[in-house]
């Protein structure tokens, strides 16, 4: 059975060079500080690092729309903060 497009993004992005199970994680903490060393080490965003990562991260939270738990989506919610907090956007 052929992958969905949506996890082959996520995969095989051309913007970030995500760690393995990034979005399973438990800490919102931990997902942020991945997805910012991602985005500032990556050399193939076009993007600025804070909206590669955030960008990522909601596009995760989207596509997975229905069959993301609930508890996971409160996580990856709140990394969603925690991002805004690295990057000093709050």
């Amino acid at each position: 059975m052929a992958k969905k497009w949506a996890q082959e993004v996520t995969e095989k992005s051309n913007a970030l060079d995500l760690e393995k199970g990034v979005f399973t994680r438990k800490d919102p903490k931990k997902i942020a500080l991945s997805l910012k060393k991602s985005a500032e080490n990556s050399k193939r965003r076009k993007a600025g690092s804070y909206q590669s990562s955030m960008s990522m991260l909601s596009f995760y939270i989207n596509r997975a729309g229905k069959s993301l738990p609930e508890q996971q989506k409160k996580i990856l919610e709140q990394a969603k903060i925690e991002l805004r907090t690295l990057f000093n956007k709050n």
